[in-house]
This record gives C-alpha cells, structure tokens and sequence, in this order.
C-alpha cells in the first residue's frame, strides 16, 4: 500500500510540474516579457512601474530563470502580487477560497449520499416504481441548467415562500466562524443546487454499477447461504459498486474547488469562481493565473484521495 501511495504522489508531482510549465508558456512567455508587466501593471501603470514589475517578476532574464524563480515562489505559497488590488495574490485567494470549498464540500455531501441512496435503491428494485421515479428525477435535473434551476429555488423559496419563512437568503455569504447559523443558512439553496444538478450522475453510475454486481457468483453464493438481503446488499454487493461513483466524485469535487462559476454568481457568493470572473473583467492576469494554479493542485490532489480510496475498495488496482 505504501509503494502504491508513492507511485501515485510522484505522478501528482509529475503532473502539477507540467501543469506549472503549460500555465507559465501561457501567460508569461506567449504574450511577451514587455506585454506580461503591462497587463500586471494594471490600465494606468506608468512606464517606471511596468520596468519595476519587468524586473520583479525576472523578465528581463533567460526563459529558464524565469521559470525557476516563477515555480520556486509557487512551491513556497506565493502566487504573485495583484497590482490592481494593492495586496499579494494569496490574499485575495484566502479571502475566496473558504466560500467555495464551504459551497462545494457541503453540497458533496448531499449529492454523493443522495446518488447513492437513489442509486441502491433503483437497483435492488429494478422496473419499480421508485426505479422509474429516481431515473426520471436524475434525467429532469440532469438536463437543467445550473442557473435556471438556482433562479427557480430562489423564486419558489425566498419569494413564494417569503411570507411564511425568511429561512432561506439567496444572496451573499456569512463566514463560519462569524455565524455558524448564518452561514448554514444563506447555504443551503447554493447546496441544493449544486446537488441536485449533480446528483444525476452519481445515481446512474450507482444503479448501472449494483445492477453489474449483483449478478456475479459470489452474490448468488452468499444469498444461497442464507444471508440476509441487506448484509448482500450493503456489505457485498455496495462496495465494489462505489469504484467509479469514488472516481467520478474525484474529478467533480477538484473541478468545483476551482470555482463554481454559475452558482456563485447566481447566488452572490464571493468565492474562487466569482472572483475570477471579476478579475477577467478586470483584465486582473496575476489572480487569473493564481486562480488557474490553485484550481489545477485541487484537481491533481483531490484524485490522489480518490486513488487511495480505490485501492482500499479494491485491493485490486494496488497492482497497477
């Protein structure tokens, strides 16, 4: 297990460095050492701060320094210093990121417990009217835009609604340790949101993978042995099920730690995924490339979890 974890970190290192190469070829060499310290500058920087910003950043050096010094002072948490805020980019990033992971982990909770309730269910009752009633519901929020179904919470909960309850704000966002209160309610339609429009997945890769499952001899052998239907169920047959819902979960977790756009926006909280908005209107290139960073080491590192997680469902893929 241990050689198995290894391998895995030298390949999330491996991929973070080639990720640092493609992001640095992108937004310092392409465009040009002279344009680069234009854009940080800001639309008013005076020609003597551009050649401050052109020496601060080692442009005014070989390619290969220019690298090492970018990639050293991002190994060591500094993601540059956004001119146009006055203030270092992993601030501004601080000040954001709580917002988006409270948003995403929260509404993981919901959408992975939900898929693979559903999931469980339509499979040990194939045909059935819950079957056809969890299938239709996953296609109906599948098929919906993330933003039209948040406008439509909105309107059903914090208008319609209004006059019986002011439980559910729909704008703006409380830090937990200013209000836990607070901050669990101005949550909850964000989560629901987030989840419902995600959860589709997870119940068709759990109903698609127990359907599979249930079929293979060693199911028939311990239900010929007179096992109860739900140790079958819950201890046999589930968790070898749960390989791609852990998978898929990986890859949408790291996704939306970078930034969910659309939900943030719809419902006004100042996250990762807001905040890049406002700085690529801003034309903001040091939060950008901050942003794309961070969004990048969230993916990599998230599916690292999930690897470790796999092999312990499955001993199996230890060996590859």
């Amino acid at each position: 297990m241990i050689r198995f974890v290894m391998r895995r970190l030298a390949q999330a290192i491996l991929v973070l460095w080639a990720v640092s190469a493609v992001v640095f070829l992108l937004f310092f060499v392409g465009p040009g050492p002279s344009q680069v310290a234009r854009t940080f500058a800001g639309r008013f920087g005076t020609a003597a701060r551009i050649a401050q910003i052109k020496h601060d950043l080692h442009l005014d050096q070989p390619l290969y320094l220019q690298y090492s010094h970018w990639a050293w002072n991002v190994l060591h948490g500094g993601l540059g210093y956004d001119y146009y805020k006055g203030e270092p980019v992993i601030s501004v990033i601080a000040q954001a990121a709580p917002a988006t992971i409270s948003l995403v982990l929260g509404a993981a909770v919901l959408w992975i417990s939900y898929g693979i309730f559903s999931g469980v269910v339509s499979a040990v009752k194939p045909r059935s009217l819950l079957d056809r009633g969890f299938t239709s519901a996953a296609l109906f929020f599948y098929s919906m835009p993330a933003f039209v179904l948040g406008l439509s919470l909105i309107w059903v909960f914090a208008y319609k609604l209004s006059p019986v309850t002011t439980f559910f704000p729909f704008h703006g966002y409380v830090p937990l340790t200013a209000s836990p209160f607070l901050w669990f309610e101005h949550l909850i339609l964000p989560w629901l949101t987030l989840a419902l429009v995600t959860s589709a997945t997870y119940t068709r890769l759990t109903r698609a993978s127990m359907l599979d499952v249930m079929g293979d001899d060693y199911i028939r052998t311990a239900r010929s042995k007179g096992m109860a239907e739900r140790r079958v169920v819950m201890v046999h047959a589930l968790r070898p099920s749960l390989t791609p819902v852990v998978t898929q979960a990986g890859l949408d977790i790291g996704a939306a730690l970078g930034g969910v756009i659309i939900i943030e926006t719809v419902f006004g909280i100042p996250g990762l995924g807001w905040t890049a908005v406002q700085a690529i209107n801003q034309q903001d290139l040091p939060i950008i490339v901050g942003i794309v960073v961070l969004a990048a080491a969230f993916v990599v590192l998230v599916n690292v979890l999930v690897d470790i997680i796999y092999a312990l469902l499955d001993p199996r893929a230890r060996l590859h």
